[in-house]
């Protein structure tokens, strides 16, 4: 399994967001402290505040923040935004159901299945919170 450069940027610069949490920072602050191309994290953060993990504020105190506390604010679903989706293996989809054929007895859909099931339960406790 392997996350995209957009994810672990994203938890990177939401990370940076939960340290300054309520405070709002601007895009060009985090791109330089975070050493991430401000183009690509522009295209990051409109993913992030498409599904409302950032809000934005224009202005001179302008800037993003996160959405909600960074203690409510879940690793999962910040994966699952950037990434798309969390199914990893080709039979499996998000729900952890095989779906490689009607007559599929994959001797290892079993512990795809209880791998992808752990991973997600990980994920699902961890916090913007945990991260600073």
């Amino acid at each position: 399994m392997k996350f995209s450069t957009k994810t672990t940027y994203g938890l990177r610069a939401l990370a940076r967001l939960a340290k300054n949490y309520p405070a709002n920072i601007s895009l060009s602050t985090i791109a330089k402290k975070e050493k991430i191309s401000g183009k690509y994290l522009e295209r990051i953060f409109a993913i992030l505040k498409k599904n409302n993990l950032v809000v934005a504020e224009k202005g001179m105190a302008g800037g993003y923040a996160l959405a909600k506390e960074p203690q409510k604010v879940l690793v999962y679903d910040i994966i699952k935004t950037l990434e798309g989706g969390l199914s990893w293996f080709h039979c499996l989809n998000e729900t952890g159901k095989v779906f490689c054929g009607a007559k599929c007895h994959c001797p290892a859909a079993l512990v795809l299945k209880k791998i992808q099931a752990s991973v997600w339960s990980t994920l699902e406790q961890i916090t913007l919170r945990d991260l600073v």
